[in-house]
């Protein structure tokens, strides 16, 4: 299929600057940020994410719980990009889309990989495969960017330099080509895992020619896109955060950055599921995850798709009870009681006694859809928006 792709539309990606971006978490924000500064650097460009494809003035919506679309799709969005006479398309490249070579036949300018954590096994069966997978965009790069503070650094390391592939490494914490923390520069604190990201898509950009100080300007103006770390406040006071985060990692990583916001004596109440018919062995350290930063965790539905609600909500108690959790049922659950859960499958009724638990102050942090506008029950997917739904019930 990418074959024909290729041939129906004249191989586009030869006759444009291809940025790849690839990665466990991370890969959403990179790309916006990307195509933000190369704009805020007057170029024309284009772009594939996981919210939408842009084109010129026009946006696309690429599907329903998807990120890298079929080849079809790409090389028309491609095509249309150079009929545009962008100079760069940016692409979030999943690891699903390499392995069954959604992408072949793209010449990449630059791949991007911003980490590897726990997600994907049961596709791709183990940590090295899947790290493999993703490894090989950086191999079919021109130019390849690597995250050296990432516990696969020394791995996707010694993969490039076993093939002689040169790369540009960017980190904070660890000796890198690139080091500067894009925290400083800006008015509001951002997420600890954004501080990464921000470096990652600056080293892109400076790969690609733009200045630091346009670098710097793109980064200062740049809004996260829709369902990252999205913040609402209620009529009461209850703060309310929509994020996309559905890997332990990032469950982690978006939790602690408002642990460390929380004033003393106010809580973080969490509300989440895990999808069906995926990875199911992230389930407990999601709930692990969660039960790091979390007082209070409701669980509910996430595309369950057919498999069992209550089930997948059972895996993901294990890693809460480890961490010292103790289940209650929804008419029993306090606010004023730390380290308890519960489970309302209904995700309207879990995030409705979220914000009712909370007071002045809390925080409500809601993750796993972000700007998606579905959820699979069953077979059949039904409308449905966390940020909408907020907005709706608790914000207007």
């Amino acid at each position: 299929m990418a074959w024909c792709a290729n041939m129906k539309y004249g191989y586009p990606s030869r006759k444009i600057r291809v940025i790849g971006i690839t990665g466990t978490d991370g890969k959403t924000t990179s790309t916006h940020l990307i195509y933000h500064i190369l704009k805020t650097a007057g170029k024309k460009v284009s772009m594939i994410s996981t919210v939408y494809a842009q084109v010129g003035n026009k946006v696309f919506d690429t599907g329903l719980h998807t990120t890298t679309p079929g080849p079809f799709l790409i090389q028309k969005l491609l095509s249309q990009a150079v009929k545009h006479n962008d100079e760069y398309f940016i692409l979030e490249t999943t690891s699903h889309a390499i392995d069954q070579k959604r992408v072949w036949g793209i010449q990449y300018e630059v791949g991007l990989l911003t980490n590897i954590t726990h997600e994907h096994l049961d596709y791709h069966k183990t940590y090295q495969q899947y790290a493999e997978t993703k490894i090989h965009l950086l191999l079919t790069a021109k130019n390849a960017v690597i995250n050296a503070d990432d516990r696969s650094y020394e791995f996707v390391k010694g993969m490039l330099e076993k093939r002689k592939h040169t790369y540009v490494s960017f980190g904070i914490t660890h000796k890198a080509d690139h080091t500067r923390d894009y925290a400083q520069i800006l008015d509001l604190p951002i997420a600890e895992f954004n501080r990464s990201n921000y470096l990652g898509a600056s080293t892109v950009t400076s790969v690609l020619g733009i200045s630091e100080n346009t670098i710097q300007k793109g980064i200062k103006s740049f809004y996260l896109p829709e369902g990252r770390l999205e913040r609402y406040i209620t009529k009461k006071g209850v703060h309310i955060v929509v994020d996309f985060a559905h890997t332990p990692h990032a469950i982690l990583m978006a939790l602690q950055s408002i642990a460390h916001e929380l004033p003393k004596d106010t809580k973080l109440i969490h509300v989440f599921g895990s999808a069906g018919l995926r990875d199911k062995t992230k389930r407990p350290l999601m709930g692990a995850s969660s039960g790091t930063y979390a007082h209070v965790v409701i669980l509910t539905e996430e595309d369950y798709r057919t498999e069992d609600p209550v089930e997948i909500s059972r895996a993901v108690a294990t890693g809460l009870v480890k961490k010292g959790f103790v289940e209650k049922k929804p008419e029993e659950i306090v606010s004023t009681n730390l380290k308890q859960y519960t489970v309302i499958l209904n995700r309207a009724e879990a995030i409705q006694k979220a914000v009712a638990l909370a007071h002045k102050g809390d925080y409500v942090v809601i993750t796993g859809k972000g700007h998606e506008k579905s959820l699979c029950r069953g077979t059949k997917e039904y409308p449905w928006s966390d940020r909408e739904f907020v907005k709706k019930v608790f914000c207007t």
